[in-house]
């Protein structure tokens, strides 16, 4: 599933009463604050990240990453064990651990309700049902569970209810804890998926059945926390599910090499989970209120906003008004990857003719995404040099290509060749045919994204190219990217996997409406993307993964900007945190007391 996070807030300075000592923050409570509004936690439905967070607090999938292994380690959540993987990589067969439960809830009528492995079945299921109509239905679609997509094709065909009783070979339960998939294609890393909470915990059928439409405000999983309180938009809060199991911290079979890192594990070996009774979620858009909280001590992490990364982590390192305080720094580059997507289908920037092609090219060329960088993010992030992210499969750090390049002579010389002039004289192209050219950029109306925005308006005016903006919401600009209504739009991707073709799936024809916001559609991409999904890793897939990076850069259906460097900062009462590149419950691990710690 598809992670999407704005990567917005406005410009302001600290200080006067924010710089004092920040006060001791209530032991067992952990605050955070939440740069996006939060949209739901319906599993079917997730499309920010911090919507997927707070998910992945609640429901639980039957795998896990180790949290303090450094590499990544799959480890089992609510399986006894890891799934049995068939010699062909088409079954994988999970084995549900039996005694646990699912968070208290009227719909299970005052009895204790067990999780087995029928309930795994209805939660995959879900996606497919056509009234669900859900976005990420692409992260099962992809990879053919048999008979599924068969069950939704009538569904739609007959205009009836989706048939969640009939039995398919794609998701089945074999007895009350084993349930198998298989596959219509070979996929060695589908079981992968199995790792994410907030896709694939799993949800009781009774309890959507009983919320219906209402479901995304009603979250019940196994998870170590369950939702206690909701003001939309505002604030969420979360509270120590009383039916969770607990579940110890077991230290790597190999330590990492770094101290840092070491000492992590040194601390937070043997310690249960969840490390707090209570987690509060302040839905704060702005920067400066965002800063000015934590600096008072209000919130106990913060993701440091761009504007104030020169303040609190110059030359990447921690500032020192900061350190003398106990602010800890947790600076940790990121699987993700941001972009600026064309929509291929609309009449100005779309198309697959060379003149079309030409001028998503030129535009790439115009824009700086090293001044974006350097001025906007004061630094912190890495070029990107193609869609795919760090730390995945498919990753190439000596990789080149023209996603980074900022050469406006050659963005010019392009415009020009495929007959983008300026005819009437007044210092601004037309399109070929001789009619006005004026692109139109998606974006919210914060200080950051008009800062942004500004940079998009000096870099395309330097070669003559027009650019206005256009301001809505996050939710507003999610629904409208979905309808295909934005000519640009740009955002970020985080993924929950090791698997870098998840960022190649934004490429991918079928997955037009669901992953791929810019609808592209190349048979031979699609092609590359269908072949390397079905290899192991290896010199072969990493191949084929080359060959569509190239292609993504030859037709330009997304401008790959940046790979985010994370600076975090965690108040001096602050216990266990410790970035996961995959891990989306993280907060499940940190605990706050009222004693400083270094």
């Amino acid at each position: 599933m598809r992670r999407r996070t704005l990567l917005a807030g406005p410009l302001a300075l600290a200080g006067g009463a924010a710089a004092t000592a920040a006060p001791r923050h209530e032991p067992g409570t952990l605050r955070v604050a939440l740069r996006v509004p939060e949209t739901g936690f319906d599993p079917l439905a997730i499309g920010d990240l911090g919507s997927s967070r707070i998910a992945s607090c609640i429901f639980e999938a039957p795998l896990t990453y180790d949290y303090l292994a450094r590499s990544v380690r799959l480890i089992p959540q609510t399986a006894a064990a890891l799934p049995d993987i068939s010699a062909d990589a088409t079954t994988f067969t999970f084995r549900i651990r039996p005694g646990i439960f699912f968070a208290d809830d009227p719909a299970f009528g005052g009895k204790p309700r067990e999780l087995v492995a029928q309930d795994y079945v209805y939660s995959v299921k879900r996606y497919y049902d056509p009234g669900n109509n859900s976005e990420n239905l692409y992260v099962f679609a992809n990879a053919g569970l048999i008979g599924l997509d068969e069950l939704r094709a009538r569904a739609l065909k007959e205009r009836r209810a989706f048939e969640y009783d009939r039995e398919v070979e794609g998701i089945r339960a074999l007895d009350r804890y084993t349930f198998r998939v298989r596959l219509a294609r070979p996929d060695p890393r589908f079981h992968l998926q199995f790792a994410r909470q907030d896709v694939l915990g799993a949800l009781a059928r009774e309890v959507v059945e009983r919320y219906g439409a209402d479901i995304a405000a009603h979250p019940v999983g196994t998870g170590p926390f369950r939702l206690a309180a909701w003001r939309r938009a505002s604030r969420v809060e979360l509270e120590r599910n009383p039916r969770y199991r607990g579940r110890t911290i077991a230290a790597p079979p190999v330590l990492p090499d770094d101290p840092a890192g070491r000492a992590a594990v040194e601390r937070l070996a043997g310690a249960r989970l969840p490390r707090a009774e209570r987690i509060v979620l302040d839905v704060i858009e702005e920067a400066q209120p965002r800063w000015l909280a934590f600096l008072e001590g209000a919130h106990d992490l913060l993701e440091v906003p761009s504007e104030y990364g020169a303040l609190a982590v110059p030359d990447g390192r921690l500032a020192p008004h900061l350190a003398r305080r106990g602010i800890r720094l947790h600076r940790t580059p990121q699987a993700d990857l941001a972009m600026t997507y064309f929509n291929m289908r609309d009449p100005m920037v779309g198309g697959y003719a060379p003149a079309q092609v030409a001028l998503r090219r030129a535009v790439a060329l115009a824009y700086d995404s090293a001044a974006e960088l350097r001025l906007v993010r004061h630094g912190h992030g890495l070029p990107a040099q193609s869609v795919v992210a760090p730390f995945t499969s498919g990753y190439d750090g000596s990789y080149r290509s023209e996603m980074s390049q900022h050469d406006p002579a050659r963005a010019a010389a392009l415009l020009d060749l495929f007959g983008y002039l300026d005819r009437d004289g007044d210092g601004w192209r037309e399109r070929p045919d001789g009619t006005p050219l004026v692109l139109r950029l998606a974006g919210t109306g914060d200080q950051l994204q008009r800062r942004l925005n500004e940079l998009w308006r000096k870099h395309l005016a330097a070669v003559g190219v027009r650019i206005e903006f256009e301001t809505s919401t996050w939710g507003e600009l999610l629904k409208r990217s979905r309808t295909g209504s934005l000519m640009m739009w740009g955002f970020s991707w985080v993924t929950q996997t090791p698997d870098g073709g998840f960022f190649l799936g934004i490429g991918y024809g079928p997955n037009d409406n669901e992953s791929n916001d810019a609808h592209f559609a190349l048979p031979a991409f699609d092609r590359l993307f269908e072949r390397q999904k079905v290899l192991p890793d290896g010199p072969q897939r990493d191949a084929l993964m080359r060959e569509a990076k190239n292609l993504l850069v030859a037709y330009m259906p997304y401008k790959a900007r940046f790979h985010t460097v994370m600076n975090e900062l965690a108040q001096p009462w602050v216990r266990g945190f410790w970035r996961h590149p995959f891990m989306g419950d993280v907060w499940c691990y940190v605990g706050t007391d009222g004693e400083a710690s270094s």
